[in-house]
């Protein structure tokens, strides 16, 4: 599963959700021929980016070449069931990559594009938003 190898602060404060706002950043197919873009806002997890990257590598039968251009580096915090409030923060839980509309998620390349069609919508049922695939 991907989290941060090191990190300044364990931490982190919520922020929030600009999802009105869309991606200025990660928008355009960098690497590959094919991209899948997100159309909405949410923090993905890494359980759903590893889930996502499994479907793309088995649809395209080992062929081709994967990007995965998010990483969840977010941490956030979770207290344990039947805790009452004033102990302080809970322990990190799971890490996440806020995704806003128009985030690049995954690229490929080396495929046709029937695969790279098939392979990209396969990934889009697993994601949390709306996708949509655009290529270069």
């Amino acid at each position: 599963m991907l989290q941060p190898k090191k990190q300044k602060h364990r931490k982190q404060q919520k922020g929030r959700s600009r999802g009105r706002l869309v991606e200025t950043r990660g928008t355009k197919v960098s690497y590959g021929t094919y991209g899948l873009q997100a159309l909405e806002a949410v923090w993905m997890t890494a359980n759903q980016i590893e889930a996502g990257r499994k479907t793309i590598a088995h649809s395209m039968n080992r062929e081709g070449r994967l990007w995965i251009r998010i990483f969840p580096d977010k941490p956030v915090t979770k207290l344990p069931p039947e805790v009452t409030l004033g102990g302080g923060k809970g322990e990190v839980d799971r890490y996440v990559f806020p995704v806003k509309p128009g985030r690049v998620l995954y690229e490929i390349d080396g495929v046709s594009p029937e695969v790279a069609k098939r392979a990209l919508t396969m990934a889009g049922h697993k994601m949390p938003v709306k996708t949509k695939i655009i290529t270069r």
